[in-house]
């Protein structure tokens, strides 16, 4: 059995981690409640945007959509990998990383490079495929403005034939103990076929469909990739809360164990203490 001095330094190392974990948890929780509150407002605009599109797009003839549908032979894909800038997040990156490696197999034979949004992403990735670029900063200012930056960086990619598919795997925020790994095929865009119960009505369009769908495009590319990283933002925020409260817990039955088994050491040298005494005095009474 470990001396009491040895049983003090742990439960005092034991105290000062949970201390930390318990502050991590904290600062997690309240950076999640305002993460959590833009994703849940943002959503809404997304789906609309995306319906709106749809229909359009659904009340036309013939293929819409111009270059972004361009449909050409899957030889060289880019994977675009949003993580986080720090750990201590549970498998929130190790997911995305894993399910890196599962699309590179996927297209096995073809070209596969990684774009990577967040650190963790880009020094787990940089060693195992090329990375071809890589945005660390914009978690620290997180805007449409700056993401729309790299949206059109990726669109760029496509349309100048760099790559025939990109694909955005990131975490989905559902609740903060739950992220759910998702896989998007952001270029080409996926044909939209005519749909008969799309909503129709006697509108008048200015300038024409055509034209309002080749705006539109753009616009829902940089929003989804916003939702993506939005979505990805709060999900780490969550895993973080859900890692550091499960470590806090575990950190707090270490150290009453360990105070147990103190108090155990204690008693035992207590007692030996006093037979020693009164073995002493029996041998002087005797």
């Amino acid at each position: 059995m470990a001396n009491l001095k040895e049983i003090r330094n742990r439960i005092t190392s034991v105290s000062s981690t949970m201390q930390i974990t318990s502050a991590m948890k904290m600062v997690s929780a309240a950076k999640l409640k305002k993460a959590q509150d833009a994703i849940t407002a943002m959503r809404p605009y997304a789906e609309k945007l995306t319906e709106l599109l749809q229909n359009l797009s659904a009340s036309l003839e013939g293929e819409v959509g111009g270059d972004y549908t361009t449909q050409r032979e899957v030889k060289k894909v880019l994977l675009v990998a949003i993580t986080s800038n720090r750990g201590l997040c549970g498998a929130f990156n190790s997911n995305v990383i894993k399910e890196i490696k599962n699309r590179t197999a996927f297209y096995a034979g073809k070209q596969v490079d990684v774009f990577a949004i967040g650190k963790k992403g880009n020094d787990a990735l940089s060693k195992t495929h090329k990375v071809h670029g890589h945005h660390n900063a914009i978690f620290d200012h997180l805007t449409f403005e700056n993401v729309a930056g790299i949206a059109d960086n990726l669109t760029e990619k496509f349309l100048s034939g760099e790559y025939d598919r990109i694909e955005l795997i990131y975490n989905q925020f559902k609740n903060a103990a739950t992220q759910i790994v998702q896989t998007e095929q952001f270029l080409p865009l996926a044909p939209i076929k005519s749909n008969e119960t799309a909503a129709s009505g006697d509108y008048i369009y200015e300038p024409s469909k055509e034209e309002i769908v080749l705006t539109l495009i753009p616009k829902s590319l940089k929003t989804q990739l916003y939702k993506g990283i939005r979505d990805s933002f709060a999900s780490e925020h969550g895993a973080r809360m859900t890692a550091m409260h499960k470590a806090t817990d575990n950190a707090t039955e270490l150290r009453n164990q360990l105070k147990l088994t103190y108090n155990k050491a204690r008693q035992a040298a207590i007692t030996s203490e006093i037979l020693e005494i009164v073995g002493g005095a029996e041998a002087l009474n005797g």
